[in-house]
This record gives C-alpha cells, sequence and structure tokens, in this order.
C-alpha cells in the first residue's frame, strides 16, 4: 500500500499523465472528495427541484429553510453588502460537514487530510487580500505590514501568513485526532474482548475470543462526538472565522 506525503492512501500505482500539470495520483482523498460533491450536488438538485409559489412541498420548505439559515449566517454576521458571499459560505460549510461526517460511512475523511484545508484556507486567504485592498487600497495594504513602527513588519507579515495555517491546522487537527482516537479506541476494545473471552476453556473461548464483541456500541457512542457533533463544530467554526476574517479585513 502506497501512502502519499499527506498520509492519504494511493489507490492505483499508474498516474495519469495531465498537460502542464505533470503527475496525478488518484489517492483516497481525491476519490472521497469526488463522492462528496457528488453527494451535495445531488442533494442540491433534489432539494430545489420542481419548486412552487405555493403549496410548497416538505422538500421545498427544507430547501427554503437552508437558504434562509445561510443568508442570516452571513449577512448576520457581515452585513448586507456582504450578500454575495453566501454561496461561497454555504457551499464552504456543506463541503466541510459532509466531508467531517462522510467517515461514519467506513471512508477516510477528506479533512483528515491536510491538503484538502490547507487549499480552502489558501482561497479564504485570497479573499481575505483582495477585501483588504479593496477597503484600503494596495499602498493602504502594504503600510498596514509597518503599523505601530517599521520595525514590526517582518512580524505582521508572519501574523498575516499565520491566518491560512492556523485555520488549515485547527481544522486538520481536530478531525484527524477524532479519527486516530476512534481506532485506537476500536483496537483497544479488540484486543480486550479477545483477552477477556480468551480466559474462557477450551474451544469456546478460542472461538469467542476471536470476535470482538466489546467493539459493537462503544465505539458507536464515542463517535455521537468525535464524528457528529466534532464534525459539525470544527464546519460551523471554519466558516465562521471565514466571515469573521473578511469582515474585519473590511474595517481595516
Amino acid at each position: 500500500m502506497n501512502i502519499d506525503i499527506t498520509g492519504s492512501r494511493i489507490l492505483f500505482e499508474t498516474p495519469i499523465e495531465l498537460p502542464f500539470l505533470g503527475r496525478l495520483y488518484i489517492s483516497e482523498t481525491l476519490v472521497v472528495s469526488w463522492i462528496v460533491m457528488i453527494l451535495i450536488t445531488g442533494l442540491c438538485i433534489w432539494l430545489t427541484h420542481d419548486l412552487k409559489v405555493t403549496n410548497i412541498s416538505k422538500r421545498q420548505a427544507v430547501a427554503e429553510m437552508l437558504v434562509e439559515m445561510a443568508n442570516k449566517f452571513v449577512v448576520g454576521n457581515m452585513g448586507s453588502k456582504f450578500a454575495y458571499m453566501i454561496p461561497f459560505v454555504g457551499t464552504l460549510f456543506a463541503t466541510s460537514l459532509v466531508s467531517n461526517l462522510i467517515s461514519l460511512t467506513g471512508l477516510r475523511s477528506p479533512t483528515a487530510d491536510l491538503s484538502v484545508e490547507a487549499a480552502w484556507a489558501v482561497i479564504v486567504f485570497i479573499l481575505i487580500t483582495k477585501q483588504k485592498i479593496k477597503a484600503g487600497g494596495i499602498g493602504g495594504y502594504l503600510k498596514g505590514f509597518t503599523t505601530p513602527i517599521f520595525v514590526m513588519t517582518p512580524f505582521n507579515i508572519l501574523s498575516e501568513l499565520a491566518t491560512p495555517v492556523s485555520m488549515a491546522c485547527r481544522h486538520f487537527g481536530n478531525i484527524l485526532s477524532g479519527v486516530v482516537i476512534n481506532t485506537l479506541i476500536y483496537g483497544a476494545l479488540s484486543v480486550a474482548s479477545a483477552k477477556l473471552f480468551g480466559l474462557l476453556p477450551g474451544i469456546i473461548g478460542n472461538f469467542l475470543s476471536k470476535i470482538p464483541f466489546l467493539s459493537v456500541g462503544i465505539p458507536a457512542i464515542t463517535s455521537l462526538y468525535f464524528d457528529w457533533f466534532s464534525g459539525c463544530m470544527q464546519a460551523f467554526i471554519f466558516c465562521m472565522l471565514t466571515v469573521m476574517y473578511i469582515k474585519n479585513a473590511d474595517e481595516g
């Protein structure tokens, strides 16, 4: 089994040759990310199919509720001038949430791969920088690195670059830690089950010790936090940081 530098499993030994991009290895993260996008796209198509003005269906009611929640989240935190950010923030939240929760199916969560969060953080960083330049001009943006005094310039630059790094590492660390802890719990319970039932004499103990009884149920309880609660919270926190950073960039 080949593993790339991000810890994702390489599914095919032979890479795909792409013009101008070079070799592309098909990793588990890449495949699951496409599955996430297909799921979200399919859900959006299903929710928005056959929309009506009156006598709306429950499906349309759910779609309208989700849109209203996205509107309140973005406009409530950023103001109406940033209403154009609603599709981006909504997409970011949906992708993060589904990517976090897809581990419940046994697939490796794309957000357990640092390269995924790093790509999201770079996009957010570009939006933050764009908003700062839009608010104060290029001169004002560059001058901001010299405040309060010129000697602080290197530290201000490091602080600016730390924004995407901290966003990516925070999300990645929480999701990966949940995956690791659940794996350790499952493995520990399997060993404990084998040792416990191995105490039984004869063929019965030998047979029962091979069945991980203790691994059934308990990991599902721990996943309520590490998968459901933590997954939802990390998606929310990442989006909240996104809107706050962009809002602060506009205020200078």
